[in-house]
């Protein structure tokens, strides 16, 4: 028999008679009762087992039946039972899971988890040391603690506007901690005068007295979220971390059972990894670091594993064509132009010829910070192949961008005999554009999606360059290539990546780094500043265009709707037009028409306006050398990488720029992101703390499509040791055969992202 005294016990008896005198309202345990009868001791869950849903009077029936089997035979008897698992479905849609409904599942898919299996491999990024109690004496401001005392005095304050104030002040003999929670007036009704409790949060010195404002609260030693090492997950607008580590630890022990090996034992004992199941399990309820760690480690080498076993399935034939230049083409061009190309650029442009002179398919990866001159290489590599006889397709992700990539095309090839022909979705008079297309009259073709209509049949495409290539679909990438025979291929990504990412999810594409700024390093200052402060930053705005100076306000995706973005730009470019009306305010967002847009562009580059308001289409491409100051509006809304792609469009001609990002973080990653941006310029030092902070979800750049990575254990800052020995392995393993079960589970797994890569 159990022993009565055992320390799950005690821990569950003080959580049910918490639960007891506050109702059965389901608060007493931060997780939900059924979540933390799950973790003390799972074999007990059969006596509460749908307890969130059920009435109060089932509730309190379901407690005594707990209580009455904590000191009996059935404990030994239902563990017994629990040892047989059933295999859940893991494909099953994660709004069947416990504790999350309609609401809660949307906001879930925004962190890529759709399925219980999602739910289940969502793996925390980091450990919060909570084991160890603080002496109420020896807390300092800023020091983020768990302390443990007993409840001196409660009280439950109204406060303005209908908020509620919970004070409470707690006592460890060595001093007072007052604990404040904000608009949660039922934490009164919880905690009593008396109560021994656990708190954690951040200290700080306020009134005149140390507080906690908002802790996490238990009662003593309950050790679910205080008392242990907590594991941190990555969050979303919306939805807490806690929140995530609740709804997992509800839904652990059912999922659990669905977890199947893809790694054989001899290879887990060779390379000394643990189980996928343990390690599952080991990295969502960690003992310490170095378990958590091991777990890890093991569930990113199957990763890697997995992943470069279906990279070897997929590997494409290398066969290609020649391009020898025959008119000077190149040469023609280079003497034309009134500046001169960085080393970077020249290394560039060589390492690309000669992938074309020679009888194998080029596949390069040109990546660079914004404004090192990817376009200028990539035009080299064009006119190379079209003096070759072969024509080049030129795709950009925007209309803005196809359409200044075309005039600045025709500008700088003029007086050579190229013909370069802009099409979009807008592009009046396609059949006859179609007609020259196909005869061959046009060399050059710039343009978005609408390249890979049925319509557009080129006579001989040799050569296809994707600008900004993370911003296109899989299917849009496989269609333009399709349009050739054995097409060299050339991305171009302005978002700096690792050479650790680069390595393990481009191996067959050869790189070029640009590293190199045209006009020497950019002088951008960068300033976080809190929203409070808006009417302070307007004030010096508008004293910089005062004295002529231009620049963008950009204002996030509120929602995914195009209407609703249009209609919060239109609404922020009224107001700042009757804040600035001599300085003249433009607008430009998704829902313009081309003509408006182009319009509007003219005018912001021309000078006619002075403070351009637009969405994120400005994210790309957007060159009008003298803008100097950028405001980005909520930009906690932005990614790091993206708010340096928005940096980007100022200070193109050297001068001094300022960007301004306004935002009140809401969350710790939030605050760590813009904390980044503001310290950091070069776009390397961007990329690598990005990684860093968000982990590795979305390397590639695919989450804009609906497609995620799944790297959910990896980390590429660290790993790769890992990824050296799991491409080892994975070879050895491909030389052997693989087996349809393996086949199917990196289909599974990896299969959009293996069809992205091999794009």
């Amino acid at each position: 028999m159990p022993q009565e005294n055992s320390d799950w016990q005690i821990r569950i008896r003080k959580v049910l008679d918490l639960e007891r005198a506050t109702g059965y309202d389901d608060r007493a345990a931060t997780c939900g009762l059924e979540a933390f009868v799950r973790l003390q001791h799972p074999a007990s869950i059969q006596w509460i087992e749908g307890y969130a849903a059920a009435t109060p009077a089932a509730r309190q029936s379901m407690i005594d039946d707990l209580i009455r089997s904590l000191s009996s035979d059935d404990v030994r008897a239902a563990s017994q039972a629990s040892s047989l698992p059933h295999e859940p479905d893991l494909t099953e849609p994660i709004s069947r899971a416990h504790g999350i409904g309609s609401k809660r599942a949307t906001l879930l898919a925004k962190l890529g988890l759709n399925t219980m299996e999602d739910l289940l491999m969502f793996f925390p990024h980091r450990l919060e040391d909570r084991t160890q109690v603080t002496r109420i004496g020896l807390l300092k401001d800023g020091m983020d603690v768990s302390v443990r005392g007993a409840v001196h005095a409660i009280q439950k304050v109204r406060m303005n506007r209908g908020m509620t104030l919970v004070k409470a002040s707690i006592a460890d003999g060595t001093g007072f901690l007052s604990a404040v929670w904000f608009n949660q007036p039922w934490v009164a009704d919880q905690i009593k005068r008396g109560m021994m409790i656990d708190v954690f949060g951040h200290v700080e010195r306020s009134y005149g007295e140390l507080q906690m404002k908002s802790p996490i609260w238990e009662p003593e030693g309950m050790g679910v979220e205080i008392g242990r090492w907590v594991p941190v997950y990555p969050a979303t607008e919306g939805i807490t971390v806690k929140s995530i580590r609740s709804l997992i630890h509800k839904n652990l022990d059912r999922c659990l059972p669905g977890v199947r090996e893809s790694l054989s034992t001899d290879m887990r004992s060779q390379f000394r990894l643990m189980s996928r199941r343990e390690a599952v399990e080991t990295i969502h309820r960690p003992q310490n670091p170095a378990a958590f760690e091991r777990a890890r480690r093991s569930l990113a080498f199957e990763e890697f594993f997995l992943l470069q076993l279906g990279l070897l399935r997929s590997s494409r034939s290398e066969v290609g064509r020649t391009h020898a230049a025959n008119n000077g083409l190149l040469e023609s061009f280079f003497a034309g132009l009134r500046f001169t190309l960085t080393a970077a650029q020249r290394g560039a442009i060589d390492e690309i010829l000669s992938d074309l002179s020679k009888p194998v398919r080029m596949m390069r990866l040109l990546q660079g910070d914004v404004g090192s001159g990817k376009t200028l290489v990539a035009l080299a590599a064009a006119i190379a192949v079209i003096d070759s006889g072969c024509q080049v397709a030129y795709m950009a992700p925007t209309e803005i961008l196809a359409e200044q990539h075309a005039l600045t095309f025709e500008r700088m090839l003029s007086g050579l005999p190229v013909a370069v022909q802009i099409l979009t979705g807008n592009t009046a008079g396609k059949t006859t554009i179609n007609e020259r297309i196909a005869n061959g009259d046009v060399d050059l073709l710039v343009g978005t999606h609408a390249l890979i209509q049925e319509s557009v049949s080129f006579k001989d495409l040799g050569l296809v360059i994707i600008d900004e290539q993370h911003r296109f679909g899989v299917v849009q990438r496989s269609a333009i290539e399709e349009k050739g025979d054995r097409v060299d291929l050339l991305v171009m990504s302005a978002t700096p990546i690792p050479r650790t990412i680069t390595l393990t999810l481009y191996g067959e594409f050869d790189t070029s780094v640009l590293d190199e700024m045209p006009m020497g390093p950019r002088s951008i200052e960068t300033q976080w500043i809190e929203a409070s402060k808006r009417d302070a930053l307007y004030e010096k705005i508008g004293r910089m265009l005062d004295e002529g100076r231009k620049g963008y306000v950009v204002l996030p995706l509120v929602e995914e709707s195009e209407k609703v973005e249009a209609n919060a730009a239109i609404q922020v470019a009224n107001e700042l037009t009757h804040r600035f009306p001599v300085h003249g305010v433009g607008l430009i967002h998704g829902r313009l028409a081309s003509a408006e847009k182009a319009k509007a562009m003219e005018a912001f580059r021309d000078g006619e306006t002075q403070l351009l308001v637009a969405t994120t289409v400005i994210e790309v491409g957007i060159d009008v050398q003298d803008a100097d100051f950028m405001v980005i509006e909520d930009a906690d809304r932005f990614g790091l990488s993206q708010l340096h792609q928005l940096r980007g469009r100022i200070g193109r001609a050297g001068q001094p720029s300022w960007c301004f990002a306004l935002a009140d973080a809401g969350t710790e990653e939030g605050k760590e992101r813009l904390a980044a941006f503001q310290e950091h310029l070069d776009g390397f030092a961007i990329a690598e703390e990005d990684l860093r902070i968000r982990g590795p979800g979305d390397l590639v750049g695919t989450q804009q499509h609906g497609y995620f990575t799944l790297l959910r254990a990896v980390d590429l800052m660290r790993d790769l040791d890992l990824m050296r020995r799991a491409r080892e392995a994975a070879k050895a393993a491909y030389a052997q055969g693989i087996s349809p079960e393996l086949t199917d589970l990196i289909e599974q797994r990896f299969g959009e992202m293996i069809r992205w890569i091999r794009v």
